[in-house]
């Protein structure tokens, strides 16, 4: 006589892809937390600012932060992948690693972009406002490094 036990697994499955598609992950400068050692305008701001442009106040666009997380799209869309198949297989647990690695992966990828650009020079005047504080550094979006150490990313409810 042959025993065969039989666990059902289907809820732990649904538990898994509910978390998994009621998580989102954000990448870029949350507000709240967006403060800088000096200036009135923060993170968050110069972040909008620097990806859009200001044409009233002479500042070309320098995209970074879409085109840094497009940059990095097959790894992301893999490790989603991975993530999925972990809820299938019913391991909730790796739904939120999946979903912290996937960030971890984005903010690296607009890291690098504002590091590696190409953007726009800077003008010659805000160069010379740089050199005036001491500064040596000719690429836009590192001044002090405020800026790219900001770029983070959360997991969080999908409306929260």
């Amino acid at each position: 006589m042959t025993i065969k036990i039989t666990k059902d697994r289907v809820p732990d499955i649904l538990r898994a892809i509910k978390d998994l598609t009621s998580k989102e992950v954000l990448v870029g400068i949350p507000d709240t937390d967006a403060g800088r050692d000096e200036g009135a305008i923060s993170n968050a701001e110069i972040g909008y600012l620097m990806e859009t442009g200001s044409p009233a106040q002479n500042i070309p666009e320098r995209p970074h932060l879409v085109p840094g997380v497009e940059s990095a799209r097959e790894k992301i869309e893999k490790r989603l992948k991975a993530g999925a198949q972990a809820a299938l297989s019913g391991k909730a647990s790796d739904v939120d690693a999946t979903l912290t690695a996937v960030g971890i992966t984005a903010e690296n990828a607009v890291k690098a972009k504002i590091t590696d650009g190409p953007f726009t020079p800077l003008s010659p005047k805000t160069l010379a406002k740089r050199r005036a504080r001491g500064r040596t550094g000719e690429k836009p979006l590192i001044d002090t490094g405020q800026y790219r150490r900001a770029i983070t990313h959360v997991v969080r409810k999908k409306g929260d």
